[in-house]
């Protein structure tokens, strides 16, 4: 597999036809057909369904598609922050972020950093939490931002606080028409949405656990991709969901209700590799202390009071 056929499979996805996929490469048809070919070969699944017209993408090849567009950005990124640092221009400074984390203090903190350091590309990847360790080790981010704890012993995390955990119920609904924290009882016998779909373990395995250690038991659980899906949903009529507290602010068409239960919490975990003895990464642990010492009004709203402990 090399990035030329991911590029040749991109373009049939996103053509749904091979004629016009080959028009836009400026090749022949027949050799991208056989590298398309190949391809499926190697993976030992089918990616494309050709007796369909446009043609199709089965499960596997929209799984594939999604990866091969991730890798190919990232080659884009490589190829633009290497040629910046050999023509001496910006230092790049990448970090990885789960989505929730856009609304609590992330956007504070990169205009801080952009303000104490503006000799920096900042560059913001959108990464799940159990996806920036390798990441981190890779060298395709230098710091991330998540919420899955771990033990990989070469890279350093700090739990930089405690986050609330509310339950989106749908309007018009007997549980939002209620005041006042919800029980986690309450959300046995409902339908529970839960979130990322994969990679697993993700933070729906945390609301999953929360549920199982108290013996709540959901009428059914539906697995979507993301948290914006997931409150769509909601917002549909479709489920219920638990969010991490600063996620309110996504949708106001569903109703927010914190949930009753101390254990009911969700860590933001600053993850960079050990050893990394860069400045940057001070920078930006004395810009975070500096943020929750101003008591922003989100902090507390959302927040258990902030743990500057290293986690591991």
């Amino acid at each position: 597999m090399d990035l030329r056929q991911l590029r040749y499979f991109v373009a049939v996805a996103r053509e749904r036809n091979f004629t016009r996929a080959a028009e836009r490469l400026n090749i022949a048809q027949p050799p991208l057909s056989r590298q398309i070919q190949l391809l499926e070969e190697e993976l030992g699944v089918t990616l494309i369904l050709r007796t369909s017209r446009p043609i199709r993408l089965t499960d596997a090849g929209r799984l594939f598609h999604e990866q091969a567009l991730q890798v190919l950005g990232r080659v884009d990124q490589m190829k633009d922050a290497t040629r910046r640092v050999g023509m001496n221009r910006n230092r790049v400074l990448s970090i990885g972020f789960v989505a929730s984390t856009l609304y609590g203090g992330l956007p504070v903190l990169v205009r801080k950093l952009r303000q104490s350091a503006p000799e920096l590309d900042i560059q913001l990847i959108e990464l799940l939490s159990i996806q920036q360790i390798p990441a981190l080790k890779e060298g395709r981010i230098d710091v991330g931002f998540g919420r899955l704890r771990h033990s990989d012993p070469n890279t350093v995390s700090t739990v930089l606080r405690q986050e609330r955990l509310v339950a989106a119920v749908p309007l018009d609904t007997p549980l939002a028409r209620e005041e006042g924290p919800l029980p986690l009882s309450a959300i046995a016998g409902h339908k529970l949405i839960v979130y990322p779909k994969e990679p697993r373990p993700s933070y729906a395995d945390q609301v999953l656990a929360l549920l199982e250690d108290s013996d709540v038991r959901p009428a059914e659980v539906m697995d979507v991709r993301e948290i914006q899906t997931a409150l769509g949903l909601v917002a549909a009529d479709s489920g219920l969901c638990i969010i991490p507290s600063s996620a309110r602010q996504m949708r106001s068409d569903v109703r927010y209700r914190v949930i009753d239960d101390p254990r009911a919490i969700s860590p933001v975990i600053m993850n960079h590799r050990a050893g990394d003895a860069s400045r940057y990464i001070d920078l930006i642990r004395r810009l975070i202390a500096d943020m929750y010492a101003e008591n922003p009004p989100w902090l507390h709203a959302n927040n258990i009071v902030p743990d500057q402990q290293a986690d591991g």
